[in-house]
């Protein structure tokens, strides 16, 4: 009888593990052909949703073969039914649990591929992506907790209670949350912006997470901005209508100039530049301005137009090294500046009589 119930053991678990390595590869070889079915009709009909879904299934096809496997072998194998539960019940949480992974990161990466296509919506940023996977995963393991017949008034109501503490321990923290939250939701700045604060740092948005707004400089270095600060700052956004951007040059040249030349001449340098250099809007046509008769010059404005505000720099540097070529040519002077002082002999003022 020993050998009989040994052989029948053995043979139990042999089959057990067939089900399994069973499970393994149909979830490979499953996992395959529909990823490949999906490219080939998301392909066809143009949709590029299909890479965030193949993100969100990566491996988790395959998991659930296994678990079936696993579940097939619970089955088969002779164990008491307190101990089959306890398996079942696992296996069921474990499914659950990776279905709710799934959903949320299928759910945020296409959440955040319409934000990002949608004219006009809120920005894509890592804060959205988190929320939305966070509330997903709540809600799975409030569904788990259900399933495992545990009383969820009870969690609720301290949850609330805790909630207090942790809201009152943590101020700095979840003001920070919220406050990214109402950046996006105002749409005061997103990520790809370039703007500049009433403090003097400038640079280009990088990212906003739950704490930190992320801010590259011109220098190249980052700047971390806590979401609060940032709410309340005085921010200008050179982005926000356009992602092109207006400069304004400042020049001079000398009172015996001859201002339509100098017009002229300045405007055809400026659409040169424009329609040669890179960051240069070539169908922008330069506008002039005179504004000021200066102590030593006749003072004008140039407007510039560039593709983006980090664009200034370069445009400006060529505009300004062009122009001054230009004026030697023509013989247009750019003057220095010049005071005539008016000096007195020391003795004179010495024999002047006091009053």
């Amino acid at each position: 009888m020993s050998n009989v119930a040994d052989f029948f053991a053995d043979r139990q678990a042999l089959l057990a593990l067939v089900f399994v390595a069973g499970g393994l590869l149909a979830g490979l070889f499953v996992e395959i052909i529909v990823r490949f079915v999906l490219k080939k009709i998301w392909r066809k009909r143009g949709w590029t949703g299909w890479m965030t879904v193949k993100k969100g299934l990566r491996g988790m096809i395959t998991l659930w073969f296994v678990i079936a496997g696993l579940y097939t072998a619970i089955r088969i194998v002779e164990m008491s039914t307190t101990i089959r539960d306890i398996f079942e019940k696992a296996l069921l949480v474990l499914i659950i649990f990776t279905i709710s992974l799934v959903i949320a990161r299928i759910t945020a990466g296409l959440v955040d591929l319409y934000i990002t296509r949608a004219e006009g919506s809120l920005p894509s940023t890592t804060i959205m992506g988190n929320v939305i996977r966070i509330v997903v995963m709540l809600t799975g393991i409030l569904v788990i907790l259900m399933i495992l017949e545990v009383p969820i008034a009870p969690i609720l109501t301290a949850l609330g209670v805790g909630g207090l503490v942790v809201a009152l321990a943590f101020q700095d923290t979840l003001s920070n949350l919220f406050s990214g939250l109402q950046i996006l939701a105002s749409k005061k700045i997103s990520p790809g912006d370039f703007i500049e604060l009433d403090t003097g740092e400038e640079g280009l948005v990088m990212d906003i997470t739950w704490r930190n707004t992320t801010m590259r400089t011109i220098q190249n270095n980052v700047v971390l901005i806590p979401n609060s600060k940032m709410a309340s700052a005085i921010v200008t956004n050179y982005n926000t209508l356009s992602r092109e951007s207006s400069i304004l040059v400042e020049v001079g040249v000398s009172y015996d100039s001859d201002l339509k030349k100098v017009e002229k001449v300045t405007k055809e340098v400026a659409g040169e530049v424009l329609h040669e250099e890179e960051g240069g809007v070539s169908g922008f046509e330069p506008r002039l301005y005179y504004r000021d008769f200066s102590e030593s010059s006749i003072d004008f404005t140039v407007v510039l137009r560039v593709r983006e505000y980090m664009d200034h720099l370069s445009v400006t540097h060529e505009f300004i090294k062009r122009l001054h070529e230009r004026y030697a040519e023509e013989g247009i002077r750019i003057p220095f500046p010049m005071r005539t002082v008016q000096l007195e002999p020391l003795g004179e003022r010495q024999s002047q009589p006091q009053q």
